[in-house]
């Protein structure tokens, strides 16, 4: 253990800690080795990132002992120490306990130290601190195991902010056996760091953490969730709508989650659920959740259900009127046994004598499987010996897809394998998919049918994507879904024949048989969100760049053509709105409530941009107002809604065309260039 004394180090005039330690990060970055990041689990925080976690802590204490365990270059205490130097009401006392291991990082952590020592002293706040060069997990469980031979003096905190490794962990091990030494189970490191760091806090100490979303839910950490959530109650937590903007100088494409908990028992009544498209977006949808909606206390599992707005909400309690599992409906899903690589000599790339189809998720195709198709994979196996276990009879079944990219419109995509339309006695299904079968056998065909029309329905996609942090959709999270009951599955595969219906029919068809709603389609979620993207679809069409291409801009073309859920599209307005009669319009139309503070973002990151595109007009009642006046208001320009009315019809197309070469299109052309440079200039 390290304590520092600081002496000469300062900050250059044109610079700021947040500043000068951020670049530290990409240079340490640059040093660790790739291989070595990789293994060790080691992401460095960005300064945005570190900023918006320090600014979720209370801090009503004026003594604060603040625990980073894996502390890196120091960028999460940089950050504590800068949003305790703005506030109003300032702690009498900061005392710092960092743990890092790597050599190369412990030389930017004492620098770091040093300027968080010198910024403390410049606002009157005494500034101590201690690295601790020694495993954390190692030397937790060391102190939070006493015994007749050994009492360790064990460090208690009222503050801990962590970016712990996110490494996976051998069963065998130390690791794991320290692990369970402190009553954890768990295969990977973050759990484990998450889990002693609040063994370490005092009674109502707080603490702030980014992980992956994966704890949340499924098999692997239910034993996290169980000890976690007996120590620990959630105050907060922020999701972000990117995958890859949080860690982006590190290509880590998990979705990730920041945490806030207080160590306490009782459960508050609601929690804070806050969400970004990024980081830099100061644009936060801001949603109160029951407690027990976030954690059902009758769920064994205790999955953690984030929920970011009521629409997402109103998801899950549709979703609630399904109660069958498919144990109860008799019904079993597995993965494909044929892994293609292993049976190599065994494949054909066409069907011939002695062969029976193989079958990928490159045959699905609109609810049902086009075989063969024109494809590059092998599309036959031959039978023998070693391929005979992998079959299955060739009987309907219901197939899904197990990866899905992070770009595609739907993660669970459902076909029915339809035996009649193969002559084969077997078929084997390759191991990206899924299939649901009864005892190794088929399903009756209107089962099947109606089993992947339920499946294909929007609103369980909506639901699988709120509580999945990521693009695989395997058996067991199948298994975890629940089901209408068998009755309700034939009613809806009595009305599918040959030809699957399109989403939209689907969706309807659904709704109307299987929700308890006189309304379904007016109440959905659904309707909602395909408003929000027939709007995105439009911006797009409209040759908006990317940063562009988000909810809030959506929205905000929405409000400014007064077009509710339900309307259509030639109902279309183009009414005068200020920035707050948008944002309201957001949040009573679309049950987006994004924090007041946000909306400059609205001004700066979207009007702006509609205007130098010539989409809309401002003042058009008053041309002599000021643009900075709170009487601003802005209006839909009159041939973009004379264009946008026009939506979903046959000639839209040709429309937009239109629209943009004759009716505005060499100001709206000068705009999107304009837009583009700064969206590139400013990485977005």
């Amino acid at each position: 253990m390290i304590a520092l004394h600081f002496q000469t180090l300062a900050l250059p005039p044109d610079s700021n800690l947040l500043d000068r330690v951020d670049g530290w990060r990409q240079e340490a970055t640059r040093k660790l080795q790739q291989s070595q990041r990789g293994e060790k689990g080691q992401f460095l925080t960005p300064s945005s990132v570190a900023s918006l976690m320090a600014g979720m802590f209370e801090f009503n204490c004026p003594d604060i002992s603040l625990l980073d365990a894996g502390a890196g270059i120091g960028s999460l205490l940089a950050a504590v120490v800068c949003e305790l130097c703005q506030r109003p009401n300032r702690p009498r006392s900061l005392h710092v306990t960092a743990y890092e291991i790597d050599l190369i990082l412990i030389e930017y952590l004492k620098q770091t130290l040093e300027l968080c020592s010198i910024e403390c002293q410049r606002f009157g706040i005494s500034f101590t601190c201690e690295v601790r060069e020694i495993d954390f997990i190692q030397d937790s469980a060391d102190m939070l195991q006493a015994n007749l031979f050994k009492q360790p003096v064990k460090l208690e905190f009222t503050h801990a902010i962590i970016n712990p490794p996110y490494a996976k962990i051998d069963a065998k091990s130390q690791a794991r056996t320290l692990l369970r030494s402190i009553g954890l189970e768990t295969s990977n490191l973050y759990a484990g760091f998450t889990v002693a760091a609040a063994h370490l806090l005092k009674p109502n100490g707080e603490l702030v953490s980014i992980t992956p979303r994966s704890f949340c839910n499924g098999l692997y950490f239910r034993d996290f969730r169980k000890v976690f959530l007996q120590m620990m109650a959630l105050r907060q937590a922020h999701i972000f709508e990117s995958r890859q903007l949080p860690f982006r100088d590190d290509a880590v494409l998990q979705e990730t989650i920041i945490v806030r908990a207080t160590k306490q028992i009782e459960q508050p009544d609601t929690v804070l659920i806050t969400s970004s498209s990024n980081v830099g977006d100061d644009l936060v949808l801001s949603h109160q959740l029951p407690y027990t909606a976030l954690i059902n206390p009758n769920d064994s599992e205790q999955f953690i259900r984030i929920l970011p707005d009521s629409v997402s909400q109103k998801v899950v309690e549709q979703m609630a009127q399904f109660t069958c599992t498919l144990e109860e409906l008799g019904l079993t899903v597995s993965t494909g046994k044929v892994v293609d690589f292993r049976v190599r000599s065994d494949l054909r790339l066409k069907p011939e004598n002695g062969t029976v189809p193989l079958i990928y998720p490159a045959h699905f195709s609109a609810g049902a499987v086009e075989y063969p198709t024109a494809t590059r994979k092998h599309q036959a196996l031959a039978v023998t010996e070693k391929t005979a276990a992998l079959l299955v009879p060739n009987e309907h079944y219901v197939l899904s897809k197990r990866f899905s990219s992070k770009e595609e419109k739907k993660r669970i995509v459902a076909v029915v394998w339809d035996a009649n339309k193969i002559n084969s006695s077997s078929v084997g299904f390759e191991n990206h998919l899924n299939y649901f079968h009864q005892q190794g056998r088929g399903l009756d065909l209107t089962l099947a049918r109606g089993l992947a029309v339920y499946l294909n329905w929007s609103l369980v996609d909506e639901f699988f994507r709120l509580f999945n942090g990521h693009t695989q959709v395997n058996a067991t999270d199948l298994r975890n879904l629940k089901y209408p009951n068998l009755e309700q599955l034939l009613l809806l595969g009595a009305q599918i024949g040959e030809i699957f219906p399109t989403q939209r029919e689907l969706d309807q068809l659904v709704e109307r048989q299987l929700l308890n709603d006189p309304n379904p389609l007016e109440n959905s979620p659904m309707t909602i969100k395909n408003r929000i993207n027939e709007s995105l679809e439009i911006l797009a069409a409209l040759g908006f760049p990317k940063g562009q291409l988000n909810e809030r801009s959506a929205l905000t073309l929405l409000a400014l053509l007064d077009l509710k859920p339900k309307d259509a599209w030639e109902l279309a307005k183009s009414p005068l709105r200020g920035i707050t009669p948008i944002m309201e319009f957001m949040e009573q139309q679309y049950g987006k409530k994004y924090a007041p503070n946000t909306r400059e973002t609205v001004r700066r990151q979207t009007v702006h941009q509609f205007l130098d595109a010539g989409l809309i007009v401002v003042n058009p009642d008053s041309p002599e107002r000021p643009v900075n006046s709170p009487k601003t208001a802005y209006q839909i320009e009159e041939s973009a809604l004379e264009l946008l009315r026009t939506y979903g019809t046959y000639d839209w197309n040709k429309n937009v065309r239109a629209y943009l070469v004759h009716f505005n299109g060499e100001k709206f052309l000068q705009g999107y260039s304009k837009n583009r440079n700064i969206c590139e200039s400013e990485g977005c």
